[in-house]
């Protein structure tokens, strides 16, 4: 298991799915960004910074202009604190070539967080969803070094298709399970308490941003869900979680 030591403010932010049809949620993450790097001592973003990744090369050889606002953004946040980014389910191909090029570090999930709070578990979430066993075997296919080799073999052009059909295919599959499957499973997220010994879990994932409070072995034990993001659908939805010394909360992003 990962672990880092940050003393002073962290701050916690996912499933922001950034992407060309979504430039009101992108302005809200800019201003985000500077709010971070004005107030905070520490910034992870877990994933599902971007609503598709399909290869680091995209971003270091012409970008568009929507990606070029973003990481020009994202590297100014690493010059003024520590940034870690992390992989979530929709862009999963993020490397080292990335945040190397900005100034981060890729956040190598799970990971405990020394805090003012102590032990806090961090991830992006979807390895607790153990119930979905279908997306459980998408993952694993997609996460195979050989599939991933091929598929950055192809063409930017190509690799963008398959992305637009795998984002239809999950929406379309999404519409037809109970919101439960989606959702964490109760004992992945106990396994997880036991193994590591947090007192606290932070991830996103599941778009149920909520604090929750449970027992193992006896303790209390602190779950927060971070919000997702979406300011371009009437939504105004997004906001982040705090450590600091006062404790660990969600703040809604205005």
């Amino acid at each position: 298991m990962n672990s880092i030591a940050l003393p002073g403010t962290v701050w916690l932010a996912s499933d922001m799915h950034l992407g060309p049809a979504t430039p009101e949620t992108r302005d809200a993450f800019l201003r985000f960004l500077d709010q971070a790097c004005a107030q905070a001592d520490a910034l992870f973003l877990c994933g599902d910074i971007f609503d598709a990744w399909i290869g680091d090369d995209l971003a270091l050889h012409a970008p568009p202009a929507w990606l070029r606002e973003v990481l020009d953004a994202l590297a100014r946040a690493a010059a003024a604190l520590p940034l870690w980014l992390g992989r979530g389910n929709r862009d999963f191909l993020i490397g080292r070539a990335l945040t190397g090029h900005l100034g981060a570090m890729l956040l190598d999930e799970p990971v405990c967080l020394q805090t003012a709070q102590g032990l806090v578990l961090v991830s992006h979430g979807d390895e607790y969803c153990t119930a979905d066993v279908g997306y459980q075997r998408f993952k694993r296919i997609v996460h195979n070094p050989i599939i991933q080799r091929a598929f950055l073999g192809l063409s930017l052009a190509r690799r963008q298709a398959i992305a637009e059909w795998a984002r239809r295919r999950s929406m379309a599959s999404h519409a037809g399970k109970a919101p439960e499957i989606m959702d964490v499973t109760p004992q992945a997220v106990h396994e997880a308490f036991q193994r590591t010994g947090a007192v606290a879990m932070i991830h996103g994932h599941t778009h149920r941003p909520a604090t929750h409070t449970l027992q193992v072995e006896g303790a209390a034990r602190l779950r927060v869900v971070l919000p997702d993001w979406d300011y371009d659908h009437g939504a105004g939805r997004g906001g982040w979680a705090v450590i600091d010394d006062q404790g660990i909360h969600l703040r809604h992003f205005t």
